[in-house]
């Protein structure tokens, strides 16, 4: 079966998502004008906002009788997302986001940082009017855990000898941290304390699926279809697990190319890299690894109650592989 991201992962929350959108809108805005014209782009350049839709449908399924609150919930963290990804921006110094130039490239670091700050700011004081200390706190950690993968990533940058367990502490803190918090934040939202866990178990899974398949597309993509180079991570000198996996499967002077690559930065033995993370068996274990977290991402939803809007969390996991296929 095909999955359709509208029929099938959205529109049970369609109407939620509108006025989710509605939200975010008014959640920018700000007597300074620039910081309105820089978080209108950056709010407006968002992709398929796949974590608000899961902390609406999470919120469903936690059958929240408030679902201004979920609505609210859903825009803050969508607003944390976006934050995030100007910051990321501005440290990877791109020059486009999903085929548009980014803020950085627009205006200019300081500004794209500052403003980064005000989304970050404006998220928490949206969530101090829902009036729930154990959410309040679950997001104050998170944010916390959220910023440490970033630093993380940081310092494994060029480091050859960074571990599979490392670049999973990378990827939870980076990617799959946000994802918890809009599914288990739904769980506390409502009170339905005994769906925190398998919430949060199945976002976190996803999440590290939804990584490790956007690290295989670095090297299996192209542009048009990424929305940023080819070899972006390489580039950087990000030791991102189809490299790890590379080093592991490789002698002689594969082995050392790989290594070089990862310590030097630049793209000057891209082909060649690519070459070797296929022909090495590394992008088969990273789809292997993407299939696991998948399935026990699909496990953790077993948990739940079965719905519409349990199947659309299903669905989203399941079209999230289909991009490996």
């Amino acid at each position: 079966m095909t999955i359709d991201f509208k029929q099938d992962i959205l529109a049970p929350v369609a109407t939620d998502f509108a006025a989710m959108d509605k939200l975010i809108n008014e959640g920018i805005s700000s007597k300074v004008a620039l910081v309105m014209s820089v978080s209108k782009h950056v709010v407006e350049a968002g992709g398929k906002r796949m974590r608000p839709i899961m902390c609406l449908l999470a919120a469903h399924i936690c059958e929240e009788p408030n679902l201004v609150n979920a609505q609210k919930l859903a825009a803050i963290i969508e607003m944390l997302h976006t934050a995030t990804l100007v910051h990321d921006d501005v440290v990877d110094e791109s020059g486009l986001r999903r085929g548009r130039p980014t803020a950085n490239a627009t205006w200019n670091n300081q500004t794209a940082v500052l403003v980064g700050d005000f989304l970050i700011s404006r998220a928490f004081d949206l969530l101090v009017d829902l009036n729930n200390m154990v959410l309040l706190k679950d997001f104050s950690t998170g944010t916390c855990e959220i910023a440490e993968g970033e630093v993380l990533q940081l310092q494994a940058q060029h480091q050859p000898d960074t571990d599979e367990a490392t670049y999973l502490s990378i990827i939870h803190g980076k990617t799959s941290r946000l994802f918890e918090l809009a599914t288990e934040g739904a769980a506390i939202l409502a009170g339905k304390h005994e769906y925190r866990e398998p919430l949060r178990l199945f976002a976190g899974h996803f999440g590290n699926a939804f990584q490790i398949i956007d690290d295989i597309l670095d090297y299996t993509s192209d542009a048009e279809t990424l929305g940023k180079n080819i070899g972006d991570d390489l580039m950087e000198g990000k030791p991102t697990l189809p490299l790890i996996s590379a080093l592991q499967n490789t002698t002689g002077e594969e082995h050392a190319i790989v290594r070089k690559s990862i310590a030097t930065g630049g793209i000057a033995d891209l082909d060649r890299v690519i070459e070797i993370v296929n022909s090495s068996g590394a992008l088969d274990y990273c789809r292997q690894r993407a299939h696991e977290e998948t399935t026990s991402a699909l496990n953790a939803l077993q948990q739940l109650p079965e719905s519409d809007y349990r199947q659309a969390l299903h669905n989203l996991a399941q079209l999230a592989l289909h991009r490996i296929q």
